[in-house]
């Protein structure tokens, strides 16, 4: 079906019947279990997922912004999990996000409120200490677009969280992995405390690969040590680097700004 950036289509999956994967161009966008809203079946997705479980719980209702929410399986996921959440959806196709609205059986306003629009652009119209958790999962084919990878950027997420907020950030890179370390730099120039999550294969520089960027400004999220055990054991285990692992990960990065290019990924 044509959208404003391209074509999108619903993939049902033939041993699954209740499970779809929304492609966007070709590429697989989102994968939601019609029945079950509790289900991920991406693994960058159920490594969010991890950390959202590990935050404490706080005063009032969760409150999330999804950037790039694409068929807002991760707001599905939070909606289920935190009952009574708060959330805002941002993608950029106005068409797409009426489709999405359409196709799925989504929370309806203002458990979820569904914007279309460019994520930055969006991001920096909401209000200070408002959100528990800014999410980016924004791509523009298998890039994520440089003005949502800047310190510039960073920073207004940090705005937009509330104290003790986390920044999670899906980064997608080929090795020698060079766009995940300059993105650790960029995170580490605005959070008090950062982690990245991966594959060992990724984080090894074998192949191209998801990484999650963790940023917060929690002392305790990234030091609790279920976090680590929940990451390890999911169906493809992973692992969180923090401290002096994820320094010398990240030993060559640059933090990315606004009037920087980023470096090209096959550097």
């Amino acid at each position: 079906m044509p959208i404003g950036s391209g074509t999108a289509e619903l993939v049902v999956t033939p041993d699954d019947p209740t499970a779809v994967t929304l492609m966007v161009n070709g590429v697989p966008s989102s994968h939601l279990d019609l029945a079950d809203p509790l289900r991920l079946d991406f693994e960058y997705m159920q490594q969010m997922a991890a950390v959202l479980d590990a935050m404490p719980a706080g005063d009032g209702p969760f409150r999330a912004v999804h950037l790039g929410a694409a068929g807002c399986a991760m707001a599905r996921w939070v909606d289920a999990r935190r009952p009574g959440a708060r959330q805002i959806a941002v993608d950029l196709d106005p068409i797409l996000v009426d489709l999405v609205r359409g196709w799925f059986d989504l929370p309806r306003s203002p458990a979820l409120r569904l914007r279309a629009g460019d994520a930055r652009t969006q991001l920096d119209t909401l209000a200070d200490d408002s959100a528990d958790a800014v999410l980016r999962d924004v791509f523009a084919g298998d890039r994520t677009p440089e003005h949502v990878t800047t310190v510039e950027f960073t920073a207004v997420a940090h705005r937009v969280l509330r104290p003790g907020g986390v920044y999670l950030a899906n980064c997608a890179d080929r090795p020698p992995l060079g766009l995940a370390k300059d993105e650790v730099a960029t995170v580490a120039a605005v959070f008090e405390h950062v982690g990245l999550v991966a594959e060992p294969a990724v984080l090894r520089g074998r192949r191209y690969g998801n990484l999650l960027l963790i940023g917060t400004d929690d002392p305790d999220l990234l030091d609790d040590p279920g976090l680590g055990r929940a990451l390890r054991s999911l169906p493809v285990p992973a692992r969180l680097l923090v401290g002096d692992e994820l320094h010398d990960f990240a030993r060559r990065g640059a933090s990315l700004r606004d009037s920087a290019p980023v470096r090209d990924a096959e550097e």
